[in-house]
């Protein structure tokens, strides 16, 4: 199993924490530095901070949202930063929900895994760079279809460090998954348990052999458990009760297929009613538990091996914890 760590604005402004973060990681040999965004720092500049400061982990965004970058764009800022990286972008995208997609970047969000389909095509076809790029789809028309009627197919003239940059697709729902495992070289999961991979088996029937599972998971080391599944079960709560609206949510539609509907709905209902600190109480500690790493070290280390027995091949940290980051690589690596 690899590892890879997930790197935020930790503390001050400023880039030593996340600098020193990556550069720690790569000593321990991590695989893979992966950077977020989704209305607040965007996913690149920190990899090029970063990349310019390391020489051998890969750069990962965890994830890009697509609506906020055509495929073009998208595949000009990651054909710049794999080639100034000598090769090391693994881009992780994803098509968020309504509410970021239209709300922040308005954009439509409707028939989002036919976009998605549309925009990888696009995206491949940049960057291998066979020929100048035309597409005629629902969601993206180059030339574009309307206008000045000027536009005319272009090809790429930066010439990429390689003709393929890996692809991995967050995703949560059935249909998403099993499009990252047709079209992508890795999937980006959250809110994942290892005892429960059970009910992704179809939808990675698809996938390749090299196929890349790469797991989010939050790892709090502390003696206190109850303590440490409190800082779990308020992330999850926050996920499940507020990040999307009450008709519409991929991630408490996602926990519910874990098995936890009902605890779902209860906590939406405190989340949206205000009551946020009874919402983050009403996940149940097993969920909590069984979505990350928490406890004492030799918790911890008892609690990996599910992880080695499931279908994930990246453990990808959460944790600004050097200690962790040490701990993790002396059991894993």
């Amino acid at each position: 199993m690899k590892l890879g760590l997930g790197v935020g604005p930790f503390g001050p402004p400023g880039s030593n924490n996340i600098v020193e973060l990556a550069q720690e990681a790569e000593s321990l040999g991590y695989d893979t530095i992966w950077t977020a965004e989704i209305y607040g720092s965007d996913c690149f500049t920190p990899l090029a901070w970063i990349g310019s400061q390391t020489s051998k982990i890969n750069l990962g965004t965890s994830i890009m949202q697509l609506s906020a970058r055509t495929p073009t764009s998208a595949a000009m800022t990651a054909v710049t930063l794999d080639y100034l990286s000598n090769g090391r972008l693994k881009l992780g995208i994803g098509v968020s929900g309504p509410q970021v997609v239209e709300g922040w970047y308005g954009q439509p969000y409707p028939k989002p895994l036919a976009r998605t389909r549309e925009w990888i095509e696009i995206f491949r076809r940049v960057v291998a760079r066979e020929e100048p790029v035309t597409f005629d789809g629902e969601h993206y028309q180059l030339p574009l279809k309307g206008g000045m009627g000027l536009g005319k197919p272009l090809k790429l003239i930066l010439h990429p460090m390689r003709p393929k940059i890996p692809l991995y697709l967050g995703a949560e729902g059935p249909k998403n998954v099993a499009l990252g495992a047709e079209l992508c070289d890795g999937w980006i999961p959250m809110l994942i348990s290892p005892y429960r991979m059970d009910i992704y088996k179809d939808s990675l029937a698809g996938r390749g052999p090299d196929f890349d599972i790469a797991a989010t998971v939050t790892v709090i080391v502390d003696d206190d458990l109850d303590r440490a599944l409190a800082r779990v079960k308020a992330n999850i709560g926050f996920y499940v009760g507020g990040m999307g609206a009450k008709s519409f949510n991929v991630h408490k539609d996602h926990v519910s297929r874990l098995g936890f509907a009902d605890e779902t709905d209860k906590i939406q209902e405190l989340f949206m009613a205000g009551r946020r600190d009874e919402a983050f109480a009403a996940v149940p500690d097993q969920l909590a538990d069984e979505l990350s790493l928490c406890g004492s070290k030799d918790r911890i280390r008892d609690r990996l091996q599910a992880w080695k027995d499931s279908p994930v091949t990246t453990l990808n940290v959460g944790t600004p914890d050097r200690d962790t980051l040490r701990f993790l690589a002396e059991e894993l690596l």
